[in-house]
């Protein structure tokens, strides 16, 4: 069996698809001869729902759309036309600047945990990642559970164990999730003025959210993406020599379906003097620093087991230099005077200038000027993988993160010791640990794949302030997990008393320190109800 499930379609359905879809029977396929609008609502529904978005667009968006005039198009034969076009314009204009210029929506499906980090780390490019949160992953397509089955493992004496042990992961997670979600039904009734619906989203969401950390990290997801020629270049540039198989292999659908629909943007990705020995370089200096690392390093110290958060780089100035930078704009000053300016004034002049600068904010949307990116922080976490997911996908930063396993232990949610099913919990843990220590010796990159959601990570940030203000905001409210508003709230925190940067960290108004919510998603959910009310 291979790799990925193929979904199948009536000759009807084909019909249609053909049109809009440069494939019908691969994990990967990009997005053409739809309105842009059309696209866009197609990943923000694919995000929550288990549909693929294939069979989504079937369902709900082929009604909306009139395809009458679409008979001759068939999308899954290419575009010769354009390519003609493209190499006109590359001619007399050059690559890189014009590869910025044409975008594509490309759908990449079946996905592992693993994967997706890879395909979400490029800056200039959007992404959509199918939710834990809203989906279970306690159904199976073709008899099977979704979860990426490595051909390389698959194939050794491993092989069986590896499909039975996860097989085993899925289950416990397909026992618990109801579970957990009847004993959030009990501990927190539904409010009197709240829709069943409402209730029900917000109990699935907390009872799913619970149980995620018992998924490995082979778990199938759905990315929906949105880039330019030129971050899909780099992107593949990146795959094709990462040390995960997957990748690689990964990179060779993408570019297949890209050169349907941008040929010319990425001819130069598999040519060997050129993408070639791109991809050559950054595996050499890879595999040189890994050399490298474990001749100069030693891991002989016991390895962190608790969570933390740990502001290690701050510039001591830095309110001071952000004061400046606020007011530069407004002079005709260099730079080095308004700062010797600055130093000379109150504290509470500076303060009136960054509450100026701030202004009043409605709300956390609002954010102020760029003068808020002359402070940087940079942060040490570990946390677990599940949090990670989240938080990696914050591209106006600088991230590194190491290799998941299960060194540094794993985090059990508390509501899964509330419910009662810490024993369940904990077996799936070290099913998962024993499983990782079979395979690392052999697939020290694949081993990761083993590796429940639960289990920490150890990650850095290195952020300015502007950024720090939307991510922190963003992931302290509510709705949130738990696991990444702990992060969020800590990170927060050490601004004012690590870095003492009391004036920085009250700008960021809308970070919420509360520590408990009955159901995280619950006023999220009644706001949405509030929209569709309106609008019906």
């Amino acid at each position: 069996m291979g790799a990925y499930v193929v979904e199948e379609f009536s000759a009807e359905e084909e019909d249609i698809l053909r049109r809009y879809f440069t494939n019908l029977d691969l994990p990967v396929f990009a997005l053409v001869n739809l309105p842009e609008v059309v696209k866009g609502a197609l990943f923000a529904r694919y995000s929550r729902s288990a549909k693929s978005l294939r069979r989504l667009f079937l369902d709900e968006f082929v009604g909306e759309l009139d395809i009458e005039g679409d008979t001759t198009i068939d999308a899954t034969i290419g575009l010769d036309r354009a390519e003609d076009l493209y190499e006109k314009v590359f001619v007399e204009y050059g690559d890189d600047s014009v590869a910025q210029l044409g975008g594509v929506h490309l759908a990449c499906e079946q996905a592992s945990n693993l994967l997706t980090k890879v395909l979400e780390r490029g800056r200039l490019a959007s992404y959509l990642e199918q939710s834990t949160r809203y989906i279970a992953y306690d159904s199976r397509a073709d008899g099977r559970y979704r979860y990426y089955r490595d051909p390389e493992i698959l194939s050794s004496e491993i092989g069986t164990r590896y499909v039975g042990e996860l097989d085993r992961l899925f289950d416990t997670y397909a026992e618990l999730a109801p579970l957990v979600q009847d004993y959030v039904r009990q501990s927190t009734p539904k409010a009197p003025g709240d829709s069943d619906f409402v209730y029900r989203m917000a109990v699935k969401a907390k009872g799913l959210d619970a149980v995620r950390g018992i998924l490995p990290a082979a778990a199938q997801s759905n990315v929906g993406m949105y880039g330019s020629g030129q971050a899909y270049e780099q992107l593949l540039l990146r795959m094709r020599s990462h040390p995960l198989p997957e990748a690689r292999s990964y990179a060779d659908l993408m570019l297949t379906e890209l050169r349907k629909v941008i040929p010319s943007f990425v001819r130069r990705v598999d040519l060997p003097d050129r993408g070639g020995a791109w991809s050559d370089y950054l595996q050499d200096t890879r595999e040189a620093m890994e050399d490298l690392a474990e001749g100069l390093l030693d891991e002989s110290e016991a390895p962190d087991t608790e969570a933390r958060v740990d502001l290690i780089d701050f510039d001591p100035d830095a309110e001071v230099k952000v004061v400046a930078s606020m007011l530069y704009s407004q002079s005709r000053l260099p730079e080095r005077e308004i700062e010797r300016q600055v130093r000379d004034m109150s504290v509470e002049d500076r303060l009136r200038v960054i509450r100026a600068y701030n202004g009043d904010r409605s709300n956390r949307r609002h954010r102020p000027g760029r003068a808020m990116e002359r402070p940087f922080y940079r942060f040490d976490v570990l946390a677990d993988y599940g949090a990670f997911r989240d938080l990696q996908r914050h591209r106006l930063l600088t991230i590194e993160w190491q290799q998941l396993s299960t060194r540094h232990g794993y985090t059990r949610p508390e509501l899964v010791d509330e419910a009662g099913f810490a024993d369940q919990f904990d077996a799936a843990m070290e099913r998962s640990s024993n499983l990782y220590d079979t395979l690392e010796p052999a697939f020290e990159s694949q081993a990761s794949y083993v590796v429940a959601l639960a289990y920490r990570v150890r990650f850095n940030f290195n952020l300015n302030a502007r950024a720090a203000m939307h991510m922190l905001e963003l992931r302290s409210t509510p709705q949130g997990h738990p696991a990444y508003r702990t992060v969020a709230q800590q990170m927060h925190e050490q601004l004012s008393s690590v870095a003492g940067h009391h004036a920085i960290a009250d700008s960021m108004t809308y970070v919420n320190h509360a520590t408990e919510t009955d159901l995280e998603r619950l006023e999220a959910e009644r706001r949405a109800e509030a929209r569709r009310d309106n609008q019906g």
